[in-house]
């Protein structure tokens, strides 16, 4: 794979909103994407590899002989911290990784490799295509972890909590799966508690909104947040 091919390519039109690249690559980055991204692909997930959108196989995703494992889903993990830390804590758990952002990837890449993770697996494009081909209930767990806020009225279509987005969410994840959503803006919070639970969700209430989770690695966001005086909130929702 070189790099020109690290965008999407060959799939039907659907609006997606967001970049896919920013600053230079470093040569360091470039070397990573091109020796470990292709190795920790989950399997043939693009439109071009697999037209009729056959679903994966949940057993085959890790390699042959390790076993079918909980599958978890980070839709945009940014530069990987927190998805990185997870699978380093939860070794027994298989964790796909969505990030069409490709230096977030690059970064992502270098983080899996020091910390000597085998149970992550990138899928460097939309996690709509991913979903398309996972099979029906196979996720246990799904994270959106401060997301895109499109602060603008006028953009508040484009945010991820939005039917177009938490159908296909909802199809992969399996009866009891908890659906995790960090953000520190308020009017994302009230899209997120307005919409999700009509997509098949149940808020929990067990949580405090203003904590984080036990298991929770702060991010380069949300340290930007704390910064900038934002208070970050934490929902998590229990797939019907």
């Amino acid at each position: 794979m070189t790099a020109s091919e690290y965008h999407p390519s060959g799939a039907p039109w659907r609006n997606f909103y967001g970049r896919f690249k920013g600053k230079t690559l470093r040569r360091t980055q470039i070397d990573l994407l091109e020796s470990d991204l292709d190795a920790l692909s989950p399997g043939p997930v693009g439109w071009d590899e697999n037209p009729e959108r056959k679903p994966l196989d949940p057993a085959a995703i890790f390699g042959a002989g390790s076993g079918v494992r909980p599958l978890w889903l980070e839709i945009g993990f940014g530069a990987g911290e927190h998805m990185v830390h997870q699978a380093g804590a939860n070794p027994d758990v298989g964790i796909i990784g969505c990030e069409p952002f490709i230096n977030g990837v690059a970064m992502a890449l270098g983080k899996i490799r020091r910390a000597g993770v085998d149970n992550i697996r990138i899928h460097p494009g939309d996690a709509r295509n991913m979903m398309d081909v996972l099979p029906e209930a196979s996720v246990a767990r799904a994270f959106l972890l401060y997301p895109d806020p499109w602060p603008k009225a006028r953009h508040h279509r484009r945010r991820f909590v939005t039917p177009e987005h938490l159908a296909p969410l909802a199809r992969v994840l399996a009866p009891g799966a908890r659906f995790r959503v960090a953000t520190d803006i308020p009017d994302y919070v009230r899209q997120t508690l307005e919409e999700v639970p009509p997509a098949g969700f149940t808020l929990s209430e067990a949580d405090d909104r203003g904590t984080p989770w036990d298991d929770w690695i702060s991010t380069r966001y949300e340290s930007k947040a704390l910064r900038e005086g934002r208070s970050p909130h934490y929902l998590t929702f229990i797939r019907q």
